[in-house]
């Protein structure tokens, strides 16, 4: 039985050596913890921590390194986005394809009467219309957060045309690259941003454990932090430093993740974004062509929008969604996820609620042979 991993919505797997390396390496011969000592171990770290805030800069085209914040995932930093950005009254716009990384706080800021909150629907098969979302602008509209790409179908956004009408309006525009990132060009500059949040062990490579964002010195003026703590920095005060990035890092940092992610960084920049994005598509068109081509197949896309990451969302009639997840696994060694994927208003937007899917994501890692041995397998379960 071959052993598949598709699984790369969630977390890619492998990761590259260089990333393995990379961490192996800093904690054997380095280990220290950086803005705290003045020891080699300690100021080697500072560097390694400069380096990767240069580096993240530099991929998400953004001038100011110390605009770059590192988390422990994507959801604490949409939460300190969400959370610290938000005042009694705003008025705030999303879409019903996001994750509950960003529907969660939202709807809980509206719960506690303080924001109002707009969920644009999207169509049956994940796009979003951006009239839609021109049309419920109002005067107290402070920003409209959305997700690049869907964790459940795939389907990418068009956010540069909603990066425009969000600096027609004077909107702050948040993005949420978790499937985005790595795979799809990320331009503060181009998409017109005001924040971005990512995180390190999706497509870019990087280990669990490790996330960010950059956010604007125009958004940062009105971003409270969410954790309070030690900075290293102006230790004799009680007040949190309003300085970046300290206001937003308390506490020790992941700098094991942080190199690995850095890494990552690294890898996808020698490989080349294009040609990463070129075989996931390559890879994705030889699934769902297959699929499309079997019978009992529900396959919940666009046949003519070829706008899509490397998520394949699909249900095979007759089957229970989980019975085939676990199938495809256990008897087929093929890596999967089934159910809500953490976004149950995307599935009640492509009519898969509340079963959900199965979904299968690919890595530039996968090749032909992992998609024809998959085809195979479901060809011999759908019939």
């Amino acid at each position: 039985m071959n052993n598949i991993y598709l699984d790369n919505a969630a977390t890619t797997f492998p990761k590259p050596k260089s990333v393995v390396d990379s961490i192996y390496n800093f904690l054997t011969d380095i280990g220290g913890n950086p803005g705290r000592s003045n020891h080699e171990n300690g100021l080697q770290s500072n560097r390694l921590l400069l380096e990767a805030r240069e580096t993240i800069a530099n991929f998400f085209n953004f001038e100011n390194i110390d605009n770059v914040i590192f988390t422990n995932n994507i959801t604490t930093s949409l939460n300190t986005l969400i959370n610290g950005c938000s005042r009694k009254g705003d008025h705030i716009i999303t879409s019903s394809m996001e994750h509950n990384s960003v529907l969660r706080p939202l709807v809980n800021l509206k719960e506690n009467n303080i924001i109002e909150l707009d969920i644009i629907k999207a169509d049956k098969f994940g796009f979003i219309n951006v009239d839609d979302f021109r049309n419920m602008i109002k005067p107290n509209t402070k920003f409209i957060i959305l997700t690049q790409a869907s964790n459940v179908t795939g389907s990418i956004q068009p956010i540069i045309e909603i990066g425009e009408l969000c600096k027609e309006n004077n909107i702050h525009l948040i993005l949420d690259a978790a499937q985005g990132a790595g795979v799809l060009n990320v331009d503060f500059q181009k998409l017109n941003l005001s924040a971005v949040a990512f995180t390190g062990h999706k497509s870019l490579f990087g280990p669990q454990g490790i996330g960010g964002f950059i956010i604007s010195d125009e958004l940062n003026k009105i971003c409270n932090p969410y954790i309070l703590g030690g900075t290293g920095s102006l230790s004799h005060s009680l007040i949190q430093p309003d300085f970046l990035p300290d206001k937003f890092e308390s506490g020790t940092l992941n700098m094991p993740g942080i190199v690995g992610l850095m890494e990552g960084i690294k890898f996808i920049k020698s490989e080349g974004l294009k040609t990463i994005y070129e075989k996931n598509k390559f890879l994705r068109n030889q699934l769902v062509s297959g699929l499309r081509n079997m019978n009992n197949i529900i396959l919940y896309e666009d046949i003519n929008n070829h706008n899509y990451t490397s998520c394949v969302s699909f249900n095979i009639k007759g089957i229970n969604t989980a019975e085939l997840s676990f199938m495809l696994d256990s008897d087929f060694g093929i890596k999967n996820r089934s159910g809500l994927h953490c976004a149950p208003l995307a599935h009640e937007t492509i009519g898969s609620f509340p079963t959900g899917t199965v979904r299968l994501s690919l890595s530039y890692f996968n090749n032909k042979e992992d998609i024809e041995y998959t085809l195979n397998s479901l060809s011999k379960i759908s019939k």
